[in-house]
């Protein structure tokens, strides 16, 4: 088969099980590794070895150095200050019991032999944040757990890569010169690594330097970011094999740290790399396994994965945070999670591959990493709710609102929100317009929400929803464009209506939030409505009372903002979408105030009455 078409129905698998699995929650690794093994050993519609030959190795071996990177760009060390000491516990302590315990298992349990154990084991340390995040979202586990198991994965993850690269160059030198000691061995492995490091802190620190001031042309920043990575990558591997998934990941890591503000802006372009290269990396993978290669998942490596779940992860977290503040219940949880991803499959495919040019077995890793992958996130992500209910740390699940601008029409808005058990967050940089707010009780966050440091103190992931609504339109599109690469573009909502693009006069539609109310309200508008009294409503559907006798309730005037589901799921009433209201909604309207004629003047007089009769009687 061509290689062009191999690469197409690589691509259109590898994102196609993504959108599979956006669709219906599915886990996207389990979606991924199906669709390979279908297309590679089962169906055959191609095999990677014969497709690309000689150059399968090198493809993923800088896939997964960019992985590697992107995973460093995720480690800022400022973010992590606030999740305790418990992570620095898990990375310090954890690692190493894990590392050992692991590779106890896999030679005595799993029958591996001890290089191939004790690699596999260093690669066993991670927690794929890919894998750990969405399962946090979808449990809604409460903060101080949540976030151990978030950081627990992000820094991990660069250093179980490092892990598999020790072990790896240690076998390699004692392959080379049998009968070397430690003393042979380890010296130049430490020398190597200090000098690859060095290599990628370099190279972050003239990025860092360059790009700020101009030096590189913004159309090219992410060309010259990537062409980097693969040179370090590369240069570092003529130094000492593998060396450059060390330099890689402290360049990643360094760049986080240094505060580089032009990076921001290729976020969202880093983010679409590493989804096209995780989904690249797994297909090839998973379609590169052989049915030989399955027969090493007997009932030893059962017993291993049993070991793996029941005692490695426990032992490691309970001796890890033994004396640390971590209540008894938070232990136990984190003791029982922890999916493994995309960076266990990708480096031990890489391995394998390395381990066999030795003298040692390695093609059994493969299978290995993808059955462990399976096994811990079916175990993991079916009852990870349950334990969370089960040791009382199961937190809100129902989809927030984040409100930017604090005014007295967005603390009503959020008064309605709370009112209906919906988490809501108001957001402003003014701590005298945030008042009203502190009155009401309301939670709220002090700073710039555009602030890089609002990213390491507010954590977004409970909010489903962003409303700009500050007195400032250009201002409100700002941060409707800034966040919709985060929340998403359909998520994020601001006041006024949405113009034509073609008026050269007004904001494109473009970068601007989608336009809260189908009248399209602007930020004047809502304000003077306001002061006349309007408020806000809220209106429960049913079976006998449906949208329409609702809307016939209502005064003629009022406008539709909001919906909110039976499971707190929030739709809007826009220009654009009009959502399908059903029994057990609740609509939230903005209304003025019901006037009252003299049928309901009398009518309430008369219910007055007889209450009044009932109680004398």
């Amino acid at each position: 088969m061509e290689q062009s078409l191999v690469i197409a129905m690589v691509g259109m698998l590898g994102i196609g099980a993504q959108w599979l699995a956006w669709r219906t929650g599915w886990p996207a690794i389990v979606l991924m590794l199906a669709a390979g093994f279908l297309a590679g050993p089962i169906l055959g519609l191609f095999d990677p070895e014969h497709a690309f030959g000689d150059l399968l190795d090198p493809m993923i071996a800088i896939g997964v150095a960019l992985i590697l990177f992107e995973g460093g760009l995720s480690l800022d060390f400022r973010e992590l200050r606030h999740a305790g000491d418990g992570v620095w516990r898990l990375v310090i302590f954890g690692v190493p019991i894990a590392w050992v315990l692991g590779a106890v298992s896999a030679h005595s349990i799993g029958g591996l032999e001890w290089p191939v154990a004790i690699l596999f084991a260093g690669i066993l340390v991670v927690t794929g944040p890919t894998v750990v995040m969405p399962l946090l979202r979808q449990s809604s586990v409460k903060p101080r757990p949540a976030a151990i198991l978030k950081w627990e994965a992000i820094v991990n993850d660069p250093i179980g890569a490092l892990c598999a690269v020790v072990a790896y160059e240690y076998f390699r030198k004692v392959a080379e010169s049998p009968g070397s000691g430690l003393i042979e061995v380890v010296p130049p492995l430490v020398i190597a690594a200090i000098i690859a490091g060095l290599i990628g802190y370099v190279a972050a620190a003239a990025i860092a330097w360059a790009f700020p001031r101009g030096a590189v042309p913004e159309f090219l920043k992410v060309p010259v970011l990537l062409t980097s990575v693969i040179v370090v990558f590369v240069l570092s591997n003529q130094i000492e094999h593998e060396a450059g998934l060390v330099a890689v990941t402290v360049m990643g890591i360094a760049l986080a740290n240094m505060n580089v503000s032009s990076l921001r802006s290729i976020h969202p372009f880093k983010q679409n790399v590493a989804v096209i290269l995780i989904a690249g990396i797994f297909i090839l993978l998973s379609a590169s396994l052989e049915f030989e290669e399955l027969a090493y998942l007997n009932w030893n490596f059962g017993l291993f994965l049993l070991a793996l779940l029941f005692l490695v992860r426990p032992a490691t977290i309970l001796l890890s945070l033994l004396g640390s503040s971590v209540p008894w219940n938070e232990r136990l949880f984190l003791a029982w999670i922890a999916p493994r991803g995309i960076v266990l499959v990708a480096i031990s495919g890489l391995f394998a591959l390395r381990l066999e040019d030795i003298g040692y077995d390695g093609t059994a890793l493969i299978g290995l990493s993808f059955a462990v992958v399976v096994v811990t996130i079916i175990a993991h992500g079916f009852t990870i709710d349950f334990v969370a209910r089960l040791l009382n740390l199961k937190g809100s699940n129902r989809p927030g609102i984040l409100i930017v601008g604090s005014t007295p029409w967005t603390i009503s808005l959020a008064l309605m929100m709370q009112e209906l058990k919906s988490p809501v967050m108001v957001v402003d940089s003014s701590w005298q317009r945030l008042a009203l707010a502190r009155q009401k009780g309301l939670p709220f966050y002090h700073g710039e929400i555009l602030n890089e440091a609002t990213e390491h103190n507010l954590d977004l992931a409970p909010y489903a929803v962003l409303v700009a609504a500050t007195e400032n339109e250009a201002y409100n599109a700002l941060v409707c464009n800034e966040f919709a690469y985060e929340i998403g573009r359909d998520t994020v909502f601001q006041l006024g209506d949405a113009v034509d693009d073609d008026d050269r006069h007004a904001l494109p539609s473009g970068i601007r939030g989608r336009a809260l109310f189908e009248t399209g309200f602007g930020v004047e508008d809502v304000n003077e409505r306001l002061a006349r009294g309007w408020v806000f409503r809220k209106t429960k559907l049913s079976e006998e009372f449906d949208f329409e006798a609702a809307q016939q309730r209502l005064p003629d005037a009022a406008s539709m903002l909001l919906l909110v589901r039976d499971s707190g799921t929030l739709r809007f009433f826009t220009h654009a979408a009009r959502p399908e209201p059903r029994a057990g909604d609740v609509i939230v309207s903005f209304a003025p105030p019901q006037e009252r004629t003299a049928q309901d003047a009398a009518a309430k007089r008369d219910r007055k009455r007889n209450k009044t009769t009932e109680q004398g009687a």
